[in-house]
């Protein structure tokens, strides 16, 4: 456990068993102190069930210091609450907390396991098929959550269900139905029951305590409210978006950020901005079915960086003098992503030796040549071509040269032959792409960065990266530069963005410092089944 100088005590790495039985990152009289303070810092890293009433409690709720200590029990996860009996609270709505860092401190195979729930992995398939995706037996699996999480992997998706549909019905006009098959409940039935036993009320009744009348949104418009925890950089991460934003697929305004996403069945036009007076951005949805806005909502979560937590990374990046500025210039800063990792990959293979408008201009040409047109507003017009579409499609007279063009035939080869699976662990996607001609360390580092949200990512070669490293004294070697960040880690993707930022020029789409140019290996004329 440890203290900062303002007094206030931070999430320690080794996880402690409170005297409540309950798996938690603090320790317990900690946790009180969090709760009568109802400091907003504490939002998402734990929740309070309250024995008295049945009822788990954000820390900020302000009904939570109400309760006596002996009645209050805490859990690290709102699963966790769930399964010991407590019902979500009305008033603070748990399920608009921020996200929780539940997993901070836990072994990869539950971090990548949680990240996987929170997409929707379990929604269509057992337990143990999930834990054989994960490379684990399904009992080891349920032991290591009860260790990590205390939870099973069931009662996490359940929860996520609910809480979504639960966000789902205060803040839209959805039909419930649609509110069933948008959290991926089975059936209309199983909605109901679960509903009523976590919240005493039906879906119905729940809509009616809202108690107004005005609609949530325009026509065929989904609106939801995506909380942080402060600070949040929004300035530079809109910066980041509109240098990078290709004509007719992404706008970027002063109204926010704006985009077209391909579908199940079509496409839908996705909003982003921030919503005034709360720690949160607002995303709007518009023209997409609706077992499509959980996984429209967890990618906006990711490439807005939604669930970060500043203070942990600043308190663990702070103790480097090299970042100490640049974290007090910039104390919300975060890692924007990716809405489509193929796209992502493709746009960083592109963005090799140019500059961040040259980036751009080739994407755009790109775009036009192979996108597909649709029928978007306000100047939305493409979809970013499919890996299929993309190995197919001529590239000459775009401007890209022969070994760029066999680049980005090769990766999306490899993605439709599924060589290249951006659904498994980041090491193992790096160690695919670099086997790729024209990919090396920096591009597919550049990738795990911003296509899979890979908190501990680094570039190495980047030449700017080098140079501020030495801090005046000429720039590092590679090598040089992987020793020096080996301090930052766990969240070497938020040295790298600060470093950037504070050299005043960070890079294009993907701009490495250095290519080797390498011969493109002969294709296979064989390709196996996705996996």
């Amino acid at each position: 456990m440890s203290t900062s100088e303002n007094g206030w005590f931070h999430l320690h790495p080794r996880r402690i068993v409170a005297a409540v039985d309950d798996v938690l990152p603090f320790d317990l009289s900690v946790l009180e102190r969090a709760r009568l303070s109802r400091d907003p810092r504490f939002d998402g890293k734990f929740f309070i069930g309250v024995t008295s009433t049945g009822i788990y409690c954000r820390p900020v709720c302000p009904a939570a210091p109400n309760a006596q200590s002996r009645h209050t029990r805490y859990f690290t996860t709102a699963a966790a609450a769930h399964e010991a009996g407590f019902r979500p609270c009305l008033r603070c709505r748990p399920e608009a907390s921020p996200g929780t860092p539940a997993w901070t401190g836990t072994s990869a195979v539950v971090r990548r396991a949680l990240r996987l729930i929170q997409e929707g992995a379990l929604d269509g398939q057992t337990v143990a098929q999930f834990a054989a995706r994960l490379g684990i037996g399904s009992r080891h699996l349920d032991r290591l959550f009860a260790q990590h999480v205390g939870a099973s992997p069931l009662a996490v998706a359940q929860t996520r269900r609910l809480h979504f549909a639960k966000r789902l019905i205060d803040d839209s006009d959805l039909p419930m139905t649609e509110i069933a098959l948008a959290a991926g409940f089975g059936s209309l039935r199983r909605f109901n029951d679960t509903f009523r036993s976590a919240y005493a009320l039906s879906p119905s009744a729940l809509r009616r305590r809202r108690g107004d009348t005005e609609p949530r949104g325009a026509a065929g418009e989904v609106r939801l409210a995506l909380s942080y925890r402060p600070p949040y950089d929004w300035d530079h991460l809109h910066a980041f978006l509109g240098a990078r934003a290709i004509p007719g697929v992404e706008r970027v305004d002063a109204e926010g950020y704006a985009r077209l996403i391909r579908t199940a069945d079509g496409h839908a036009e996705i909003r982003v901005s921030p919503l005034p007076g709360r720690d949160a951005l607002e995303l709007r949805v518009r023209g997409a079915p609706a077992g499509a806005l959980f996984q429209i909502a967890s990618a906006a979560r990711r490439i807005f960086d939604l669930s970060a937590d500043p203070q942990w990374i600043a308190d663990s990046l702070g103790r480097d003098r090299l970042l100490r500025p640049s974290l007090g210039r910039r104390p919300g800063l975060r890692v924007p992503g990716a809405w489509d990792p193929f796209e992502c990959a493709v746009r960083a293979v592109l963005g090799q030796q140019v500059t961040v408008a040259g980036a751009r201009t080739l994407a755009a040409r790109l775009v036009q040549r192979v996108g597909q047109p649709v029928a978007g507003t306000d100047g939305l017009t493409h979809l970013f071509p499919m890996p299929q579409t993309l190995a197919a499609a001529p590239l000459d007279g775009l401007g890209l040269t022969g070994a760029r063009i066999t680049a980005l035939k090769a990766l999306a080869q490899a993605v439709v032959e599924s060589r290249v699976a951006f659904d498994r662990p980041a090491a193992e996607v790096v160690a695919a792409l670099k086997a790729l001609p024209g990919v090396g360390e920096w591009t597919a580092q550049y990738i795990a960065m911003r296509a899979l949200g890979e908190p501990d990512a680094l570039p190495g070669a980047d030449l700017v990266l080098r140079r501020m490293a030495g801090n005046g004294q000429g720039p590092l070697s590679t090598n040089a530069m992987e020793q020096r960040a080996e301090r930052w880690r766990p969240w070497r993707s938020y040295a790298v963005m600060h470093l950037w930022c504070a050299a005043g020029e960070p890079p294009a789409g993907a701009t490495p410092s250095r290519v080797s140019p390498r011969r493109a290996p002969r294709m296979k004329t064989q390709s196996r089944e996705p996996s």
